[in-house]
């Protein structure tokens, strides 16, 4: 019995002395440690300004906003986007960022000090005629290229009626005169709020023809909304547009007399085969009714 109660006795302190050892122990892992080092934490997290970011807010630049692409804000500006890629020595025109500041007129040109770049679409600006620049295209703007060597022979050869006679255009600023780019019915006309243009009716594959005299600074499907689509320079001051073709008969830089064939009527990125056009004064779009002969 004395035995047992000595068991029992050691047993206990063996036990207490345990609890005393667990109670005095601590952790061995090592508190957390900030890092301030100069390779790391915030310094390490800023990130360089956009490029051109000391030309924001003046007259002749641009800001770029989220959904911006180099053709569009090329075609706000009344600009060919190899121009302005050259301007700005986009080595890449794929790759603007939002907050990059983008010269949109010509070195050296003269802008009103109202013109404002920064305050969005459309700066007021005065383009010179411009030489191509050898960059690479937008990923957008693979252009449907004539399906045959029949088709491109007939784009460079075939001229609207309307435009052999010389009272079929109204002459405009810049010795420009304008013609119908399309002998289909107008489906609806201009509004500055929802349609930046015409749009004219027609079958799959009907001509669409040069409105004026001029350059080709865009020929592809890399505008959101136009579907195939093709720009033509015509001026200083002047672009059209022609949207929503089934095939373009012309390139980039290929200089079109008016009236010539240069697409064929589709509905790509539309709900109807139509032609969509435009006429942009220094960028912006205006009514068609000024400068187009009437009917």
């Amino acid at each position: 019995m004395l035995l047992s109660r000595s068991l029992v006795t050691a047993w206990f302190m063996v036990l207490a002395a345990a609890a005393l050892v667990g109670c005095s122990s601590t952790p061995l892992g090592k508190a957390p440690v900030e890092d301030r080092s100069s390779g790391s934490g915030a310094a390490a997290a800023v990130k360089p300004p956009p490029p051109g970011i000391e030309n924001a807010g003046k007259p002749g630049y641009y800001t770029v906003k989220p959904g911006d692409t180099l053709i569009r804000i090329s075609l706000e500006n009344g600009q060919s986007w190899k121009d302005v890629a050259r301007w700005n020595n986009l080595d890449n025109p794929n790759l603007i960022e939002v907050g990059q500041v983008l010269r949109v007129v010509p070195p050296g040109t003269a802008v009103p000090s109202s013109a404002t770049a920064a305050a969005g679409p459309g700066v007021v600006t005065h383009p010179v005629a411009s030489s191509s620049v050898a960059a690479t295209a937008p990923a957008a703007t693979a252009a449907s290229a004539p399906k045959s060597a029949a088709s491109a022979a007939t784009a460079t050869a075939a001229v609207a009626p309307s435009a052999t006679s010389a009272t079929a255009a109204a002459p405009v600023e810049d010795d420009v005169s304008f013609i119908w780019p399309a002998s289909g019915s107008l489906l609806a006309g201009f509004d500055e709020a929802r349609n930046k243009g015409y749009d004219i009716a027609g079958k799959a594959g009907d001509p669409v023809y040069a409105a004026a005299d001029g350059r080709v600074v865009y020929a592809g499907a890399g505008l959101r909304g136009y579907g195939n689509l093709i720009i033509l320079k015509h001026s200083n001051t002047f672009l059209t547009a022609y949207a929503h073709n089934q095939a373009l008969l012309v390139k980039e830089d290929q200089t079109v007399k008016r009236g010539q064939k240069i697409a064929e009527m589709g509905s790509t990125d539309a709900d109807r085969v139509k032609l969509h056009f435009e006429i942009r004064k220094q960028g912006k779009p205006v009514d068609p009714a000024r400068y187009l002969p009437s009917r």
